[in-house]
């Protein structure tokens, strides 16, 4: 849905040009409506359908511009640019929908392997002088024997709650 400008680059009239064009089917347009209405939705989601409804051109207002979404939501100004090229590029799921991340924001600690080795060690005999391995004595061990760089223990605590390990 992209629209070629048919204006000198760097002008105004360039400038207020919308590239992308939102034309809702009228199945979308009553989902949207009803999304208004009804259920629970993020503040976010809600704020990108009135940016849906108000931008297609084929709805009773015939399409706001910008600066008139703008004014209404109180958004940035690039806010509603923004919607119209996730939905004409990617769909309307896509801007219901927040994207999934690839690779979380922290790489854990303890992986296959590495877990496997602090679950042995969790199950293995406790140091002299220590009737059972504490979260803090196999943290340090752990850092000792080279399985990881560093390790807390709330960190190892967590790691033995994924594995379902009540030994500690």
């Amino acid at each position: 849905m992209l629209l070629e400008s048919v204006y000198p680059p760097n002008t105004e009239a360039a400038m207020t040009q919308k590239r992308y064009i939102v034309k809702l089917t009228g199945e979308e347009r009553t989902r949207l409506e009803g999304m208004l209405t009804r259920g629970k939705h993020l503040a976010a989601t809600l704020t990108k359908v009135r940016i849906l409804l108000m931008a297609d051109v084929t709805g009773p207002e015939g399409g706001c511009t910008d600066a008139e979404i703008c004014e209404t939501l109180s958004l940035q100004k690039n806010r509603p640019e923004e919607v119209r090229r996730l939905f004409a590029e990617e769909g309307l799921e896509r801007v219901l929908m927040r994207k999934k991340r690839k690779v979380p924001p922290v790489a854990p600690i303890f992986d296959g392997e590495k877990g496997a080795r602090l679950t042995m060690l969790a199950c293995s005999k406790p140091p002299k002088g220590h009737a059972r391995w504490t979260l803090r004595l196999l943290a340090d061990k752990v850092v000792e024997l080279g399985i990881v760089e560093r390790a807390s223990h709330s960190t190892v605590g967590l790691a033995l709650k994924k594995m379902n390990s009540s030994l500690t």
